[in-house]
């Protein structure tokens, strides 16, 4: 939420209890409805990030020049995008 809060609002440089305060310390207010819906439309990316191979997996082929295994990791990453795609909350 800090992210979708410094995004939406870069004048918030901190967060206590939902509230936000600019760096004078003024609390600044700010839409939590299109927060959260900033939050929902970016929920792919974390969920990508914790499903993707590791990259050492196609530097490794790459290395080997193993184009099974290159393909392999492509075809896992592929995989995980179709499983979260953009926008999908």
């Amino acid at each position: 939420m800090n992210d979708a809060l410094r995004t939406l609002y870069p004048q918030i440089v901190t967060t206590f209890n939902d509230v936000a305060y600019d760096a004078d310390g003024n609390q600044v207010a700010y839409d939590k409805v299109a927060v959260q819906a900033y939050v929902d439309a970016h929920a792919y990316i974390a969920k990508r990030s914790a499903e993707y191979p590791n990259p050492a997996e196609y530097l490794d082929g790459v290395v080997k020049g193993d184009q099974a295994q290159i393909d392999k990791y492509i075809a896992d990453c592929l995989a995980v995008k179709a499983k979260y795609p953009k926008g999908a909350a």
